[in-house]
């Protein structure tokens, strides 16, 4: 059974931000954002404006899951095989996302924002990057919440791994 230091590292994998938004939700509405601002970008609807208060938005999400793996990697050494599993890969999709948030932003900010091909490519790959890092982190939630399911059944049924 996971040990309770353990339990504190579940907690942060699956825990709700001061926002009271999951880590995967938040994850998930960066993916949306990304997506939707990469399709409408195409068709110039909204402008240079409006794009950079949506990634900056994405930003802050960013950052706030920065600080949550923060708190992830504090708690490393408390951590069961598989949450150290689930800290050290969440980590440099963390960064890549991050990566490309800086690269959408500096792109905004910078004198070649009408290429719209490099814009888009950001886009794409800050949605993929998401995407990929909420299944992740919602499927490692969901290996420990059957672990520990399991253990318990087996506690009760007195069945004890050899």
């Amino acid at each position: 059974m996971d040990t309770p230091a353990g339990a504190s590292v579940h907690r942060l994998l699956s825990s709700k931000e001061a926002t009271n938004v999951p880590a995967t939700i938040k994850i998930l509405s960066i993916f949306r954002a990304a997506a939707t601002f990469g399709a409408i970008y195409l068709r110039e609807i909204v402008s240079w404006e409006s794009h950079a208060v949506a990634i900056n938005q994405i930003k802050d999400h960013v950052n706030s899951l920065g600080k949550q793996v923060d708190r992830l990697k504090a708690a490393r050494n408390e951590a069961s095989p598989w949450q150290k599993a689930a800290i050290d890969r969440v980590t440099p999709y963390l960064d890549e996302l991050g990566g490309y948030t800086e690269a959408i932003i500096d792109h905004l900010n910078g004198e070649d924002r009408r290429d719209f091909r490099e814009y888009k490519d950001f886009l794409e790959a800050n949605a993929d990057y998401s995407s990929d890092l909420a299944a992740m982190i919602g499927e490692f939630v969901d290996y420990g919440n059957t672990k520990t399911r399991l253990e318990r059944l087996g506690a009760k049924l007195e069945i004890h791994p050899k």
